[in-house]
């Protein structure tokens, strides 16, 4: 919201010439924008010479009124002749300020409150503070410094050869020439110059006696160089003899004290032109070079010497003198989009550029003479047709003048100037600017197109990391946190990602972030209060309003509230929180689908604080970015659901437990190689048979993996299945082999380990081994020796007819038995491996320890014994008779 203040005369005595004022919003980064609107508008002005007292001063009071008061803070900009007054408002009366105090007891410089009118104190010519029934107001003036005469612009010291030559006596004529173009005033060195006294010119045209171009490629006309407010150049004048002699003439637009314009003219012969020409700013010319005679270039005239490099500098470049050709109060510029259908703001002078800054306004914005920006277009009051211009909505600007930015008959942009008063442009002022906007059209044109250039690039690189980090993770948490991260700060100011399960299922707000932390929480819970927005599959961003309108109304209820209109205000909320995230979420919110597969899958929400609009290259980049974080976070949720039903399956080919057995302990440590596998090639399993008698096997299949696993299943199961039919163990594994045989192609050799075990009264333990093919078991006895416990057999899945038998042999009490895979034992160090003899060594150190605390060695070094990790799954199965009584 943007309007005037109230001022206090009575603290100056100027006549006020210009204002600009500007609302800023209770947040943190209203301090920073107050700066820039400061600077923009003082820069504006001309007044440059104050811009970085005023800053300061500015920063810090409206510091004290949006962050440590948490209100609004007004800022108003006063120019008149000699000064420049700044006022601050915020809407916190019952907060004292010192009023009386010097700047010595007005606090610490390190204190947070006071420093402000300290500063005032220091800087300013003149500051004050006024109160009022609706708010409190904090204001300071800076005078004007006095502009000394001085030099404009300096050459090289240059030896006296080497300086221009000119007659005895230099003759300056000085012609003024009223609005008509009419000569009003010629003085003797016109006379001796050219030939005539000035009553026979007075009253007459310039047009009558120049010779125009002298200077062959100068296209612009001589009514058109009058009616520059500053012109160089070559021409002629046609002298009473008939003869025309070249000038160089310098041109200045003026008005008297009746406020009648008036151009004061300049001319010195063309050989003289050293006088009145203002030096090239560029590399000095060589010691003993001549120089041709420079044509004066039209856009150089208008834009200045140099032109700026970059877009944003020739732009307010533009805005800036436009303003003062015309004598208006405030200039701006916009540009197409590349559709033509719409102009963005891009550079303004005396107007809130933070808050008009990419805002778009169609092209073609309504009936009559005024109604579109292909034509050049006067308003003389704007009060009579409200909403004309909508840029000026607020401004206090009444009159305005705009022409288009034509390139070859294309709308490239357009070009306006406004001023505080009705009535004051007219055709000819549209005339004159768009004679400059014709100047300048091309090389804005040109610097739009490298500026598209580089943003084209910086998107490339920018859409190329993105893919880089969106391939870099199947994690459908860090998917989404990456998407919001990769917009934030860079496409927009917050950022919100709804979800969708399926296409019966309502969006859910899955992550939110914005780029003060401290906003997060309210912006997450207003969005969750909201209707999420409708998963349209169109593609391209669209505006979605309710943000915007739910913070408003939130905002407003909590002040009213605070002033005793509503329902009382909650202790858990505040009036600070709420306007801060209205602040947050108050400018432009559009919504971009995520579409993967023909399917949406979500929306990706990109918002702009108070009064912001996105760039439509940025939208552009959005819209990019959004298909590839769709597939990405489609890949994820694939990823998720496959990762999830291959757990589920795996974990169902480990046994759901192990019994506790009487009399023995047994422990079980199992490791599958390969990234997310629970289950391998490798398995175990300890089940009861029957009363008294339980089965044990540890089994290797060949190879990882989802093929090995399902052999492993097979193998778990058919194992329980006949041992508790009552075959023994040679009986077991012979069908076993004979099912896995029947796998056809999908058969793989098996590696097993099967026994039954009676635990006994004495504390002992009797067991039946049959070892097919599978890495021995070990015995360790209680005095530290170990032995294999079994002797090796044909492995299963090779051979038809297999003849195996079982051993029998007792565990005494102290003793424990070891089974591992072949992982464990073919665990390899670049050309060392730990083998069965590296096994045996780590086991003879396990004498007296618990069969958990043997596993847990005999894995500890495993692990140290290589580097590298597994590329085998790895089991161990211990079991330990303790006897009657605990070692």
């Amino acid at each position: 919201m943007v309007g005037d203040l109230g001022v206090d005369t009575r603290t100056r005595s100027s006549v006020i010439t210009a204002r600009a004022a500007a609302t800023f919003d209770p947040v943190g980064r209203s301090v920073a924008t107050a700066r820039s609107f400061v600077r923009d508008t003082l820069q504006g002005w001309g007044f440059t010479d104050i811009v970085d007292d005023a800053v300061v001063l500015t920063s810090e009071l409206v510091t004290n009124a949006v962050v440590h008061a948490g209100t609004a803070a007004d800022v108003l900009c006063l120019r008149s002749d000699d000064a420049v007054r700044i006022e601050v408002s915020d809407h916190y009366p019952e907060r004292e300020i010192p009023l009386q105090q010097s700047a010595a007891n007005m606090g610490s410089p390190d204190r947070e409150g006071g420093r402000g009118l300290q500063l005032c104190a220091a800087l300013a010519t003149r500051w004050g503070v006024d109160y009022t029934p609706t708010h409190k107001q904090v204001w300071f003036q800076l005078d004007l410094p006095d502009r000394p005469v001085g030099t404009r612009a300096a050459g090289p010291a240059l030896p006296s050869e080497l300086l221009p030559l000119t007659d005895g006596r230099v003759r300056v004529a000085v012609v003024q020439i009223d609005r008509v173009g009419a000569i009003s005033a010629w003085n003797e060195d016109a006379e001796e110059l050219f030939g005539y006294v000035a009553e026979q010119v007075t009253g007459k045209p310039l047009t009558d006696f120049a010779a125009w171009p002298h200077t062959p490629g100068t296209s612009t006309g001589i009514v058109e160089a009058l009616q520059l407010s500053r012109w160089e150049g070559s021409y002629g004048i046609r002298g009473s003899d008939g003869r025309v002699t070249p000038v160089y003439a310098s041109h200045l637009r003026v008005r008297d004290t009746d406020g009648e314009p008036s151009t004061v003219c300049l001319l010195v012969r063309d050989d003289e032109r050293a006088v009145l020409q203002t030096p090239l700013r560029g590399p000095a010319p060589e010691p003993g070079t001549l120089t041709e005679p420079h044509a004066a270039d039209p856009f150089e005239v208008f834009i200045g010497s140099p032109a700026p490099d970059d877009l944003d500098g020739l732009l307010q470049r533009t805005v800036e003198r436009a303003r003062d050709m015309l004598d208006g109060d405030a200039a701006f510029l916009l540009l197409a989009t590349d559709d033509e259908t719409e102009l963005e703001v891009r550079a303004s002078t005396g107007l809130p550029s933070a808050r008009q800054r990419f805002a778009r306004v169609p092209v073609e914005a309504g009936p009559g003479r005024y109604g579109s920006a292909r034509m050049p277009a006067v308003h003389e009051d704007l009060t009579v047709v409200p909403g004309a211009v909508p840029l000026l909505s607020g401004t206090g600007m009444r009159s305005v003048v705009t022409v288009p930015l034509k390139v070859e008959g294309r709308l490239t942009g357009s070009l306006g100037v406004a001023a505080e008063s009705p009535d004051r442009y007219s055709n000819e002022e549209a005339l004159r600017l768009q004679f400059a906007a014709d100047r300048i059209a091309l090389a804005v044109e040109s610097a739009r197109l490298g500026e598209l250039e580089r943003l084209r690039r910086g998107s490339l690189s920018f859409l190329v990391e993105a893919s880089d980090l969106l391939a870099g993770t199947l994690d459908r948490d860090q998917t989404l946190a990456l998407m919001a991260q990769m917009t934030v700060p860079t496409l927009a100011t917050w950022c919100a990602v709804y979800t969708i399960a399926d296409q019966s299922s309502e969006p859910y707000l899955s992550y939110v972030l914005h780029e003060d932390e401290e906003r997060i929480d309210g912006l997450k819970a207003l969005l969750s209060k909201i209707a999420p927005p409708d998963p349209v599959p169109t593609p391209g961003a669209r505006v979605w309003a309710a943000p915007s309108e739910a913070a408003h109304q939130a905002a407003l209820r909590t002040s009213m509230r605070s002033l005793g209109l509503g329902e009382p205000l909650s202790l858990a909320s505040g009036i600070g929180t709420t306007l801060s995230t209205a602040s947050a979420v108050g400018g432009e919110t559009v919504v971009l689908p995520l579409v993967a597969r023909n399917r949406v899958i979500g929306m990706l929400t990109l918002g702009k604080p108070s009064d912001e609009h996105f760039r439509q290259e940025i939208l552009e980049l959005a819209e990019d970015l959004s298909r590839r974080a769709a597939l990405a976070l489609d890949n994820a949720r694939l990823y998720s659901e496959r990762m999830a039903i291959s757990q589920s399956l795996q974990r169902s080919l480990l046994p759901p437990g192990l019994p506790q057995v009487p009399g023995v302990e047994v422990e079980v440590i199992y490791r599958a190689a390969g990234e997310g596998n629970e289950v391998g090639g490798d398995f175990y399993d300890l089940f009861p048979i029957r009363d008294g008698a339980y089965g044990f096997a540890i089994g290797d299949v060949c190879g990882t993996g989802p093929e090995a696993a399902a052999v492993t299943g097979l193998a778990r199961h058919a194992l329980r299945l006949l041992a508790r039919e009552g075959f023994g163990g040679p009986a077991v594994l012979e069908r076993l082999n004979a099912a896995i045989l029947d796998e056809g192609a999908r058969s793989r050799f098996l590696t097993l380990l099967y026994g039954e075990l009676w635990p006994q009264e004495d504390g002992s333990a009797v067991l039946k081994v049959v070892c097919a093919g599978h890495p021995l078991p070990l015995r360790l006895r209680q005095d530290g020796t170990v032995e294999p416990y079994a002797e090796p057999q044909p492995l299963l899945g090779v051979m038809d007819d297999l003849e195996l038998y079982e051993q029998t042999m007792t565990l005494d009490p102290g003793d424990v038995l070891l089974c591992v895979t072949d992982g464990v034992t073919e665990r390899r160090e670049g050309t060392r491996m730990l083998g069965d003899d590296g096994l045996a060594d780590v086991l003879t150190t396990c004498t007296g320890l618990t069969a958990g605390a043997v596993a847990a060695r005999i894995m500890r070094a495993v692990e140290r014994f290589a580097t590298d990790a597994p590329s085998d799954d790895m089991a161990i199965l211990a079991m330990r008779v303790p006897g009657l009584h605990k070692d």
